[in-house]
C-alpha cells in the first residue's frame, strides 16, 4: 500500500531523495551502472573523464553507504574492485528514465 503525503510530508520526501542523489557525479554513475552493469574505477575514470579521482572515490563511498551502490572487493592482487547497484539502486531506473523523457519533452 503506498503511503499518502501532504504538501508538507511530499515535500519533505522529495527533499530527502534530492539529498541522497545530490552532487554534480552521483545520477551520471548511476546511469553507467543501469541495466545490471558492473564497472571497476578505473571503467568510471575513462566513463567519466572529467571527474576527478577524489569526486569519484567520495562519490562512490556515499553511494555505498546510502545503499544505492554495492562494492565488491576480489582478494587479489593488484586488487580488482566492482561496483553495481543494489537492488535498491536498480529501483530507481524506472524514475530515472522517467526524468529523461520528461526532458525530451523540453527539446520538442
Amino acid at each position: 500500500m503506498s503511503k499518502l503525503y501532504s504538501p508538507e510530508s511530499a515535500a519533505s520526501g522529495v527533499e530527502q531523495v534530492l539529498r541522497l542523489l545530490e552532487g554534480r557525479w552521483k545520477l551520471i554513475i548511476l546511469f553507467h551502472l543501469f541495466d545490471g552493469k558492473v564497472q571497476r574505477y578505473s571503467d568510471f575514470e575513462k566513463l567519466i573523464p572529467e571527474i576527478s579521482q577524489k569526486m569519484l572515490a567520495q562519490q562512490l563511498r556515499k553511494l555505498e553507504a546510502d545503499g544505492i551502490v554495492s562494492r565488491m572487493v576480489y582478494p587479489q592482487v593488484p586488487p580488482k574492485v566492482e561496483y553495481r547497484l543494489t537492488e535498491w539502486g536498480q529501483a530507481l531506473c524506472p524514475a530515472l528514465d522517467a526524468m529523461l523523457k520528461w526532458a525530451e519533452k523540453r527539446e520538442v
